[in-house]
């Protein structure tokens, strides 16, 4: 199963602080055992929201919103999509992360959907252009 592991923001991502050294090698350290285990699939830190975008859809409209956004609990610093046997087993490789900020913060873990997931909705047609469309995503990948 894929997952998704999401590190909220903090104050001090949001405001752009970066990193320590000792964050930067031990976070490192950990992402080469995810690489090794075959778990990593992708992974990285975000920008404050202060350089992103929203667009919000109402109807037919697409409005764009300018960041920063407010609520930093409900905002992302970064991720990494890993390939695990099981939530389980997810939860045990977030166990050994070292801590992304320097204050209290918190990882959220989300199964990410898998064709049989959609059952008969997802038609043979669909399901055939899907896993072209992600062999073409793997081929072009550096």
């Amino acid at each position: 199963m894929r997952v998704m592991v999401i590190v909220k923001a903090s104050k001090d991502s949001e405001a752009g602080v970066m990193p320590k050294r000792k964050l930067l090698e031990d976070m490192g350290k950990f992402n080469e055992e995810l690489v090794k285990a075959g778990v990593m699939l992708a992974g990285d830190g975000l920008q404050p929201s202060s350089k992103g975008k929203r667009v919000r859809f109402t109807g037919e409209k697409r409005i764009v919103n300018d960041g920063p956004f407010t609520e930093t609990k409900e905002l992302i610093a970064g991720y990494w999509l890993w390939q695990v046997r099981s939530m389980e087993e997810a939860i045990e490789w977030v166990k050994r992360c070292p801590n992304p900020h320097e204050a209290d913060c918190e990882v959220e873990i989300r199964q990410v959907f898998e064709a049989e997931d959609f059952g008969p909705e997802l038609s043979p047609e669909f399901r055939k252009r899907e896993e072209q469309m992600r062999a073409d995503m793997a081929g072009k990948r550096r």
